[in-house]
């Protein structure tokens, strides 16, 4: 699809997902990137099925289906199998990440944290669906750094019923940091590139 097509989608295949986070989506990709996804295992959502933008805040809205032999229940624990809570939260920074390079943000994501993280209930192996709701707070552009960053709410639910909550999840978009390979000093890991 078009890059003009992809900002305007107001929904995601789980095979469209899997094209962006490959880098196969965009035909025609600004020369700056924009942005990408992990690809599986790691991608947590299997479609997004709203998107909303309303001037500097907006909401997107994502679902994985969960399946009995999933990676991380073979391994997150042997006698009592859960998805590890940081998967979850991990999958609202992708969403926010995702959101972020929707509304036309350049460079490579990055989970920049959260305030407040809560867990009252577990994803096991014999749920079906988990649905993560991110409500966008603040979108914002620094045109002179090229730097973008949306912080946000979110709420993930396991078959309709909320089980973690995350408040004031931030990510942001930044140019000239993806790397192929890091360097020997580990300055990429600190600082960016310079």
């Amino acid at each position: 699809m078009k890059y003009s097509e992809f900002l305007d989608k107001t929904r995601f295949s789980k095979e469209e997902l899997m094209a962006y986070s490959w880098g196969d989506l965009i035909e025609d990709p600004p020369k700056e990137g924009c942005g990408t996804l992990p690809t599986p295992p790691m991608l947590m959502v299997d479609r997004v099925i709203e998107i909303e933008h309303n001037g500097k805040r907006g909401r997107i809205v994502a679902e994985k289906d969960i399946h009995l032999d999933d990676w991380f229940f073979q391994c997150h624990f042997r006698n009592d199998p859960v998805q590890p809570g940081c998967l979850g939260v991990d999958a609202v920074w992708q969403m926010i990440g995702f959101y972020i390079f929707l509304r036309g943000a350049k460079g490579t994501g990055r989970a920049l944290g959260a305030k407040e993280i809560d867990f009252f209930g577990q994803i096991r192996p014999h749920n079906k669906v988990v649905r993560y709701e991110i409500d966008i707070r603040r979108y914002s552009e620094l045109s002179e750094t090229g730097t973008a960053l949306a912080i946000a709410n979110g709420r993930v639910l396991v078959d309709g019923e909320p089980i973690y909550t995350i408040k004031d999840a931030r990510v942001g978009a930044f140019t000239k940091i993806a790397r192929l390979r890091s360097t020997d000093d580990g300055t990429m890991a600190r600082q960016g590139e310079k």
